[in-house]
């Protein structure tokens, strides 16, 4: 009884979501097909005034996210350099402790060289 119920449901919500997407797709054809001669006639209008917006939307979107990723990343190095430890920290010194450590050996091994070639 319980799973008749269930695929009861489950079919009347399915042929509803059906029906509706239905409704949905002829309203969008016969949409289109009253608003494509209206299109067409202010296309020379429209295409320039479509691009020039998106082009100042996305302008804005991404001047805004510059801004907030120069934000954060000032942020995080405000609590780096006042000693808070903010996420990835340890990452860097660990980062900056093996640079050091190659430029010492790459120092030392051109000292080493220079002493073969000199012969001292």
């Amino acid at each position: 009884m319980k799973s008749v119920l269930k695929a009861v449901t489950a079919g009347t919500i399915g042929g509803s979501m059906l029906l509706i997407s239905g409704l949905t797709l002829t309203g969008t054809v016969i949409a289109l097909v009253v608003a494509t001669p209206l299109l067409v006639i202010f296309s020379p209008v429209l295409v320039p005034a479509a691009i020039s917006v998106t082009l100042l939307v996305l302008g804005f979107a991404s001047s805004g996210g510059f801004g907030l990723a120069a934000l954060s990343v000032l942020a995080w190095m405000y609590r780096y350099l006042t000693g808070k430890s903010p996420p990835g920290a340890g990452q860097l010194d660990h980062a900056r402790e093996r640079l050091a450590t190659k430029a010492r050996d790459i120092k030392e091994s051109a000292q080493h060289k220079i002493e073969q070639v000199t012969g001292s």
